[in-house]
């Protein structure tokens, strides 16, 4: 059961003072009943709310892939950096925050979402959810440094990195898939076996692959399909 006026809040149909003022003035329906009390409550994923004559239908949860691009803080707020919230700052959804962090200077795959539940499974540590990355490095990618990164390498941590799965591209082009999340984790990786990453893109998390069609800096809301995978 919801409040009404906190019903038509989440779905920003304005702020408490305005939602007050359209139930007063009887352009809310529900389920057919024009409703004058804010305090009305219903069950928001059965009931049908019409304001003005449009239906509003109840969302809790939303759920972004925004292809990050380099330069942007995986952040909800910085004081010094723009943040990928201010990229999707025109979306619908309330208190949606990144899912994990890319560094500043790497692109590609990040979830936006206000879903905690999701979010904790996906960054557990007890999940070893796969993250793929395409790593373009300064050196020429040698079979002794596959066969290192594959079976686990000492970045400063009490224990080797898990092995990762290697997948050479062309002589310094990998794509690395690691079940971790440590800090600069890819990065420390590659030092590790005597290389530097100079580009780093993630492609995928999970279940989900960024979507080619997504420039840098584009978002788009996940299908039922991908949501439900992810799930």
């Amino acid at each position: 059961m919801i409040r009404l006026d906190k019903f038509l809040c989440e779905m920003e149909i304005g702020t408490r003072s305005q939602v007050k003022e359209l139930i007063k003035k009887g352009n809310v329906l529900v389920d057919g009943e024009v409703i004058k009390k804010a305090d009305y409550k219903f069950e928001e994923n059965v009931a049908k709310v019409f304001v003005n004559g449009k239906e509003i239908s109840y969302q809790k949860y939303y759920y972004y892939m925004l292809h990050k691009p380099a330069g942007v803080v995986s952040a909800t707020v910085d004081n010094h950096d723009k943040t990928v919230m201010e990229l999707l700052k025109n979306a619908p959804g309330r208190d949606m925050f990144p899912v994990g962090r890319l560094d500043k200077d790497t692109e590609g795959l990040l979830l936006i979402t206000n879903d905690g539940e999701l979010s904790h499974n996906l960054l557990s540590p007890k999940k070893h959810i796969d993250k793929t990355y395409l790593v373009k490095t300064k050196k020429e990618i040698t079979d002794s440094m596959i066969s290192s990164l594959e079976k686990g390498v000492d970045i400063g941590e009490d224990h080797l990195t898990l092995p990762a799965k290697v997948k050479l591209i062309k002589e310094q082009v990998i794509e690395l898939t690691i079940t971790e999340g440590k800090f600069h984790q890819v990065k420390r990786m590659l030092k590790a076996v005597d290389n530097e990453v100079v580009y780093l893109k993630r492609l995928s998390m999970g279940s989900l692959t960024l979507d080619e069609n997504l420039a840098p800096g584009e978002y788009r809301l996940l299908t039922k399909k991908e949501i439900e995978e992810l799930k």
